[in-house]
């Protein structure tokens, strides 16, 4: 197979692509030679007398007709299948055409306004982290996978993560099943409703309900053979008939509340099962990859307790016909069949969650590994056990294409803690901040990272880039940036050294008092053994820098005039700022200044 992410996808898409065409023939030749088949049995009826002959040529097409029926439906399922692995594999080629935004989940159901970075650095969203990485289709595996994101991992957690994702990467097969598969059980299961049925409380069975309806039935039979042979009378049997009705009474509201909410489970479960089969056929080398396997293929593997608890429910379904139903009332059979369903959900109740956890944990880890596929020119990060640290070559951000990304270098450590950042609008300053915040998130859940190379230590990420006011409650954007500020400050007390993103720090108050508040942030934070970034282009706070030495520093973007047109070239260069650029772009807009 190619190791270029490109042709590899396009390779694969115009196989599937030509097996679609194959497959629609087949369906145009089926769906004609039924209509054949229809019309020759309509014309036999019409044309020829009602005969022995007739009778049986319309037999004849009549179960030609059925047969053709099945196998449509057959072809239908696997032609819907293939559809599902041309539109996988055109996603994934047009992700690496970085074409990549509004085609996948953007994961807005796990936006929090609260969480101290998500909002800042797009973890949610159209265009988001989430989007960009996410290949998972269950809801189990989306969880797994906004949770790594949302908060870092332990170090030994990440490389094993790491080592899953390198070696799930190259899988194209598995990764297509998985992706196809999972498209399957997103449309009909709800992972989580399911997980609430697995563990729910147990239903008590009556007292006595089971060896009562042994022993009724046993009754009956024996009554009734011994009627049948001339050996009693009818009455025994009749008793017995109605020791079997108070069983089936005494159980109604028991095998009720079971049997009730066993429909919606068992079909996710059933649903579920091919994929659990696919994974437990998987042969894998990294430590994490074959610890899930093993929980998906030993002891209560999945696919044979399922298949269990699929043949209780399709036995029961046959009480529609009139003659097992008459079986199923001298077996007691409602009450019988909620026993054994309750038995089994209390035996794999605790399994089921395991499996979803495992199944979870395979789509993120193949969500890590796909974006490290497509992007073979990012590297994972080294991961020091002890920091702060931050070292970071040729740094660049993973959202954007790599043709529009400027990269830089940076380190941050217990002896250069922070970097004030100055610059003029639009310089870059925020962007920058977002590219170390979001490859610090990428690194801590395991994922590779945009630059040439990476060393980081645990860290906790605190960041007020994207603070807005709210008027629902009655906030100010200063008072929400003063909240946010209170946070980080909060983060920075954890056992891990935090992070701090701070953009534009306190840009909503006067210059004395910005300057006096941010230093007094700044200041406890550096004493905290954090480390991080504060942007402004007020240049009173590159002074804050200087009253730090050597822990902090200043850096500075800056901007050209190429004719009338101001340009950028977002370079990180030493030192503040010497000029800003506002009036500039007042004029460049038509503002008379």
């Amino acid at each position: 197979m190619s190791t270029d992410p490109q042709s590899a996808y396009a390779s694969r898409l115009a196989a599937r692509r030509t097996e679609l065409q194959a497959l629609l023939g087949r369906e145009r030749a089926l769906s004609r030679t039924r209509m054949a088949v229809a019309g020759a049995g309509v014309l036999t009826a019409l044309l020829f007398p009602l005969r022995a002959p007739t009778f049986a040529a319309i037999g004849a097409a009549a179960v030609a007709f059925v047969a053709l029926v099945i196998v449509h439906e057959r072809l239908a399922r696997r032609l819907a299948r293939v559809r599902r692995r041309v539109q996988f594999l055109e996603t994934a080629l047009a992700r690496t055409n970085g074409d990549w935004i509004g085609r996948g989940d953007p994961g807005t159901a796990f936006a929090d306004e609260a969480h101290p970075y998500a909002a800042d650095l797009d973890l949610f969203g159209r265009g988001s982290l989430f989007e960009r990485l996410s290949t998972a289709r269950t809801h189990a595996g989306q969880e797994r996978l906004a949770a790594w994101l949302a908060r870092p991992s332990a170090i030994a957690v990440v490389r094993a993560r790491q080592g899953a994702a390198a070696e799930l990467g190259p899988q194209l097969d598995l990764r297509e099943d998985l992706a196809v598969l999972g498209a399957e059980a997103k449309g009909a299961v709800d992972s989580r409703s399911l997980a609430r049925w697995a563990t729910a409380e147990p239903v008590a069975i009556p007292r006595g309900l089971r060896a009562a309806s042994f022993a009724a039935t046993g009754a009956a039979a024996l009554a009734l053979v011994a009627w049948a042979s001339g050996l009693a009378e009818g009455a025994p049997f009749y008793l017995a008939t109605a020791a079997v009705a108070l069983c089936t009474a005494y159980g109604r509201a028991f095998a009720r509340r079971v049997l009730d909410g066993i429909g919606r489970p068992a079909q996710d479960l059933q649903t579920l099962t091919e994929i659990f089969d696919r994974l437990a056929a998987c042969r894998f080398e990294a430590p994490r990859l074959r610890e899930l396997h093993a929980s998906l293929a030993s002891g209560d593997a999945p696919g044979p307790a399922i298949a269990q608890l699929r043949r209780w429910l399709e036995i029961h379904e046959s009480r529609a016909n009139a003659f097992f139903a008459l079986i199923a009332f001298y077996m007691v059979w409602d009450a019988q069949l909620a026993a054994e369903v309750e038995a089994w959900r209390r035996r794999y109740g605790g399994p089921i969650v395991g499996w979803l956890a495992a199944l979870g944990e395979l789509e993120a880890l193949a969500s890590l590994g796909t974006y490290a596929f497509e992007n073979p020119e990012d590297p994972f990060p080294e991961l020091e056990e002890s920091g702060p640290l931050f070292d970071a070559q040729a740094l660049g951000h993973p959202l954007l294409a790599r043709t529009r990304a400027v990269c830089n270098d940076i380190r941050l450590d217990a002896e250069r803690q922070m970097l004030v950042v100055t610059g003029s609008n639009m310089s870059g300053k925020s962007t920058f901040l977002r590219t170390v915040g979001t490859n610090t998130v990428l690194a801590l859940a395991g994922a590779p990272v945009r630059a040439r190379a990476l060393r980081l230590s645990p860290l906790s990420v605190g960041a007020s880039i994207r603070v807005t006011d709210s008027l629902q409650d009655g906030e100010s954007r200063f008072y929400a940036e003063i909240k946010r500020v209170r946070q980080v400050l909060d983060l920075a007390r954890d056992a891990a050294p935090a992070l701090f993103l701070l953009d534009e720090i306190f840009d909503g108050t006067n210059s004395a008092e910005r300057r006096v508040g941010a230093e007094a942030v700044v200041r406890s934070l550096v004493t905290r053994r954090a480390i991080g970034l504060v942007t402004s282009h007020d240049l009173a706070l590159a002074e804050i820098a200087v009253s730090l030495a050597p822990r902090a520093e200043n850096v500075h973007f800056e901007d050209h005039l190429e004719g009338e047109r101001i340009a950028f070239d977002y370079r990180l260069k030493p030192g503040p700022v010497q000029r800003g650029n506002a009036l500039g772009l007042m004029r460049a807009v038509g503002l008379e200044v």
